[in-house]
């Protein structure tokens, strides 16, 4: 994918799950699932810039599988596959 981010800026792939009830039943597709909350970074940006012209490192990587804010980013599509784009701030935490 040819795009990248600025700033604290990060694209992600959204890594669907299936939605399992407590007792494991498995619920098809038209179940009615939520946005994914999960995804693995495909780009990010350099950082932050502060106010005096030095960039604040980011802390998210590309490859890392991130959990993140649900009405945080923004959906796009590029070379006909959908991403997301949101700032590291949406970021809640990275998958171990």
């Amino acid at each position: 994918m040819n795009i990248q981010p600025l700033d604290d800026r990060l694209v992600v792939e959204a890594i669907e799950e299936n939605a399992t009830t407590a007792s494991g039943i498995v619920l098809p597709d038209t179940a009615g699932k939520e946005k994914p909350q999960k995804g693995k970074v495909i780009a990010a940006g350099e950082g932050k810039m502060t106010p005096d012209g030095k960039r604040i490192p980011m802390t998210v990587k590309e490859g890392d599988i991130v959990i993140f804010r649900k009405y945080g980013p923004n959906e796009i599509k590029i070379e006909g596959k959908e991403v997301l784009i949101l700032s590291e701030s949406d970021v809640l935490g990275i998958v171990k």
